[in-house]
């Protein structure tokens, strides 16, 4: 959900705005300071100074909460990796620093971040923050496979190969940040190896788009 103007609004719809806003700070609040798991939406209700039947007629569930705070993480994150991809080097640069702001994020709340992916992946289809949310996922990938595709030199299957790879960065990337709280690989951590996954997907798809048997350089 971005942030929308108040301009050109009537006051029901003004109070409307406002209400959600405040719905959205609270849910905000409580989720950094507890985790997702341990707020309850009465908690947040209460905070927002409104009552539980109002907040469910802006979202229906917690999930649904989470999402609409998330997918303002995700999109943030999105505009800081696009930014620094700009003045990045070579594609393994620019593809690290695409997904670099949202591991970090990932990393300062992991729970949330988790809970996050779950919802997006498992959410109820058709809803419209979940819908939101797969957009962003969309925006990634194309942000990927574009970076990609003018990295390869021409070949007949560079855009499919571009596609193909960019999913395959965001599926190592969802994985990567379900890490943070699946306790597997306790010794190792979740960035550097996104890092090295996506440093080696980016190898795939140079050397598969290249007339010849060794990638480009970065």
């Amino acid at each position: 959900m971005g942030e929308v103007s108040e301009v050109g609004l009537g006051r029901r719809d003004r109070n409307a705005l406002r209400k959600q806003e405040r719905i959205f700070e609270a849910a905000s609040e409580l989720f950094a300071e507890r985790g997702f798991g341990a707020v309850t939406t009465q908690e947040i209700a209460e905070r927002a100074d409104i009552g539980a039947g109002t907040l469910f007629r802006y979202a229906a569930s917690k999930g649904e909460l989470l999402l609409m705070i998330y997918n303002r993480e995700f999109r943030a994150a999105l505009d800081d990796g696009e930014r620094l991809a700009e003045s990045a080097a070579g594609p393994y640069a620019q593809i690290d620093a695409l997904i670099a702001p949202t591991m970090e994020r990932a990393r300062r709340h992991p729970e949330n971040a988790a809970a996050y992916q779950r919802e997006l992946m498992f959410g109820p289809v058709g809803e419209t923050y979940r819908n939101e949310g797969m957009a962003l996922v969309l925006r990634l990938e194309q942000s990927i496979a574009l970076r990609l595709t003018a990295a390869a030199v021409d070949h007949p299957s560079v855009d499919e190969a571009a596609r193909a790879a960019s999913l395959s960065v965001f599926a190592a990337l969802h994985l990567a940040i379900a890490r943070f709280t699946s306790g597997l690989h306790p010794d190792s951590d979740p960035c550097a190896d996104m890092r090295v996954q996506a440093r080696q997907i980016v190898l795939g798809f140079l050397t598969q788009t290249t007339h010849s048997d060794t990638a480009p350089a970065t």
